[in-house]
C-alpha cells in the first residue's frame, strides 16, 4: 500500500478523485481516506499544519495501514535564489531546524532517540528516484536537496538565508520532517515531495495564498505517476 500524507486539501481532493471503492476511517479526528488508484492501494490523509499534526496522523497511518512506503506532499518556502515559484524540492533527506539543545552544547536540529543522536533524517533513495522521474515534463525544474521543518511559517528573509546556511537546506516547511521522524523510527521509506509557493522574492502569506493551488495540481499529477510507477 501507498501513504499519501499532504498538508492541503486540495491535494486531498485531487488524490481521492482517482480512486475507487474509497473508504473513510476516522481516528483521532482524522479522516484516512483509503481506495485503489490504477489498481493499487493508496490511503489519502490530510494531516493539518504542523509536526504534531504530521507525526500523530503518520504513526496511525503506519499502525492502521501498514504501507510499504509513505509520501508527505504539499508546498514550500523556496532558501535559495535559484529555486523559485513553481519548481519542485524532493527529500534527499529532512532535518528538523526548531529543535534546539545548543545550551547543552549539542548542534542546532539534533534529535535525540533514545538509541542515537543525529540531525538528518535519510529518505528512501529509491523512492526519491522514482518521484524525480514522475515530477519530469511538469513544467517545472526538479531539484533534490535537504528540507527543513518546523513550526513556524518562516517569510523573513534573514530566517530564511539562515536555515540554508545553517542546515543547508533548499526549502522549509511545516510537517514533512515530522513525517519522516516517525517513518524513521517505524523503518518505513518515506520521501517528501513539495512544490514551492514562495521564493525569496515572493515569501509573504499572501504570495503562499496565491501559488498554492498552482503548485498542489503539480503536486497531484506528479503523484499519480508515482502510483501507476511503484
Amino acid at each position: 500500500m501507498i501513504g499519501i500524507i499532504c498538508a492541503l486539501k486540495i491535494e486531498v481532493e485531487g488524490i481521492k478523485a482517482l480512486m475507487e471503492n474509497s473508504e473513510t476511517t476516522v481516528k483521532a479526528g482524522l479522516e484516512y481516506i483509503s481506495g485503489k488508484i490504477s489498481g493499487k492501494d493508496v490511503v489519502v490523509l490530510e494531516c493539518g499544519v504542523g509536526k504534531v499534526n504530521a507525526a500523530v496522523g503518520t504513526q496511525i497511518m503506519i499502525d492502521l495501514f501498514k504501507p510499504d512506503v509513505i509520501i508527505n506532499s504539499g508546498i514550500a518556502g523556496s532558501l535559495a535564489k535559484g529555486i523559485i515559484i513553481g519548481d519542485i524540492v524532493i527529500s534527499s533527506d529532512c532535518v528538523e531546524h526548531d529543535i534546539n539543545t545548543t545550551a547543552l552544547g549539542e548542534p542546532r536540529g539534533q534529535i535525540w532517540f533514545t538509541d542515537e543522536k543525529r540531525i538528518e533524517i535519510p529518505a528512501d533513495k529509491e523512492v526519491v528516484d522514482k518521484l524525480a522521474e514522475c515530477c519530469k515534463n511538469l513544467g517545472s525544474s526538479v531539484r533534490i536537496g535537504r528540507i527543513a521543518t518546523g513550526d513556524i511559517f518562516v517569510s523573513s528573509l534573514q530566517q530564511r538565508e539562515y536555515l540554508a546556511f545553517e542546515f543547508g537546506a533548499m526549502c522549509c516547511e511545516m510537517e514533512g520532517g515530522a513525517v519522516g521522524h516517525v517513518c524513521y523510527m517505524n523503518k518505513v521509506p518515506f520521501a517528501i515531495l513539495r512544490s514551492i509557493s514562495d521564493d525569496l522574492k515572493f515569501n509573504m502569506g499572501e504570495d503562499y495564498e496565491e501559488f498554492k493551488h498552482l503548485a498542489a495540481e503539480k503536486s497531484v499529477k506528479a503523484l499519480k505517476k508515482f502510483i501507476i510507477m511503484y
